[in-house]
């Protein structure tokens, strides 16, 4: 089983584009971070959640096409929907944009419940330095495909970070396909 998958062009730049200018005026879901989420030692970007976006369906009929197609080629995982909506996360080397290792396995009513994590790249890789998706599977470090467009897929058990942006924007959107928790 591959710990990873990328899948490139899952989204075309002018519907990568679409995602950023309609979430782009959206307020920052700050006030709504709790806990370790609001300590910028641990992750610092702005975060606008889908379900506060007008109609957004077609992203998730595609990122549900992607998951069900990585699922069955690579992971082989009981998932069965996106019970969260999709975020779009903006680190900006202005204000010191970066996520420190971690997994996404969700505590409280998540817990153990996501399976995949799919993160889409929205920038072009070209307009930011820094801010790699690195993805520890194993004992060796991965760096995520930057090409806009493309989808990473992988266990949401998995550490993985986004290094600190030191130049100009990156930005992603995040998913996660859910199950029946693991045991």
């Amino acid at each position: 089983m591959m710990a990873v998958q990328s899948v490139p062009d899952a989204f075309t730049a002018a519907e990568c584009d679409r995602i950023v200018a309609t979430t782009a005026n959206m307020p920052n879901d700050d006030a709504l971070l709790v806990g370790r989420n609001r300590d910028h030692n641990i992750r610092n970007a702005d975060l606008v959640w889908m379900d506060d976006v007008g109609d957004m369906s077609w992203v998730t009929t595609r990122l549900i096409e992607v998951v069900r197609s990585s699922n069955k080629d690579q992971f082989d995982f009981d998932v069965r929907e996106f019970a969260e909506s999709p975020q779009v996360a903006s680190y900006e080397a202005t204000k010191g944009g970066h996520f420190a290792w971690h997994s996404d396995i969700g505590d409280g009513l998540a817990a153990g419940k996501r399976k995949l994590t799919l993160v889409l790249q929205l920038s072009k890789p070209d307009t930011y330095d820094g801010g790699d998706l690195q993805i520890r599977p194993s004992a060796h470090i991965l760096s995520a495909n930057r090409a806009q467009g493309s989808v990473s897929v992988f266990p949401s058990f998995v550490l993985h970070q986004v290094t600190p942006i030191k130049r100009g924007i990156r930005r992603s959107l995040t998913v996660w396909a859910h199950g029946p928790a693991f045991r």
